[in-house]
């Protein structure tokens, strides 16, 4: 992802991120002071190890590099606390997205998957018009899998997972609505009571474009959701068959590239010092 090199430019300065997710253990040193906000949909429920990866991914500071460590987190806890599989109502999400939207996220990374639903289908529509960036996991369900939602919604750009090998991952799904793909196989992330785990899934892959997105915001703060997803699939670098195809989307996402394509906010800061 280059990552080193976009954070010469940009490190997600303050841009809320909205995880909607199982719990994350803020107290983790990976993600101590990174957690501005959070919110229990199911409450006494102990920091799990899926989310925890996800918010690590994202910002984490200490030992590992987060995709955009200077981001905030806004962790909306809807997922129960099942070691497996962790999962949840299509109410107990809607308040999470809900409750990040009001919360003032730029970015909603949403690192799950299941059907289609008309009710998060409305959610994610209204979020949209809030000019908030939606992205999520393609789903872990495999090539031959039917489409998997939120992932295949018009309204969010959805992620596939690649390995070290930068080939896609065994259990990504495939489709026409994947947008991009993003490192997901064997990844190194903080675990609840400050430990560390090594996991694969398309989840890992949607939270590392969730970074890029802070990247990009911070870079130029005026960007929506469709133009921050048309510098990622500009810049991103393409895989597999030529062009977009449904394993990749517009292919592996580089987080250097996409900064570097934007010009920096100098207009912004010149138009303030005029004021």
């Amino acid at each position: 992802l280059h990552l080193p090199e976009a954070h010469a430019l940009a490190r997600g300065d303050k841009v809320l991120i909205g995880v909607v997710d199982s719990g994350s253990d803020g107290t983790h040193p990976e993600l101590a002071g990174m957690i501005a906000d959070s919110f229990d949909v199911l409450p006494n429920e102990p920091p799990h190890n899926h989310g925890t990866a996800i918010a690590g991914t994202i910002a984490a500071h200490a030992k590992l590099l987060g995709v955009a460590p200077a981001a905030r987190i806004l962790a909306a806890r809807a997922f129960g606390d099942k070691p497996a599989d962790a999962k949840a109502t299509t109410f107990n999400v809607l308040k999470g997205i809900d409750w990040a939207a009001k919360h003032g996220a730029r970015v909603i990374n949403m690192s799950f998957a299941g059907p289609r639903d008309p009710a998060i289908e409305r959610e994610l529509a209204a979020a949209t018009k809030r000019r908030i960036v939606l992205i999520a996991a393609a789903g872990n369900a495999g090539p031959k899998s039917a489409p998997l939602y939120p992932a295949a919604d018009p309204n969010v750009i959805a992620v596939s997972a690649t390995d070290p090998q930068d080939k896609v991952f065994d259990k990504s799904n495939r489709g026409s609505y994947i947008s991009l793909a993003a490192p997901g196989v064997d990844i190194l992330a903080p675990a609840p009571n400050g430990a560390y785990q090594v996991i694969s899934g398309t989840s890992l892959s949607a939270a590392y474009v969730s970074g890029m997105a802070a990247l990009l915001i911070e870079r130029k703060p005026g960007l929506g959701p469709q133009e921050v997803r048309k510098v990622l699939q500009a810049t991103a670098h393409d895989l597999g068959p030529r062009g977009r195809d449904p394993e990749y989307g517009s292919g592996l996402s580089d987080a250097y590239q996409a900064v570097k394509s934007l010009e920096p906010r100098n207009a912004d800061t010149l138009t303030s010092q005029q004021r």
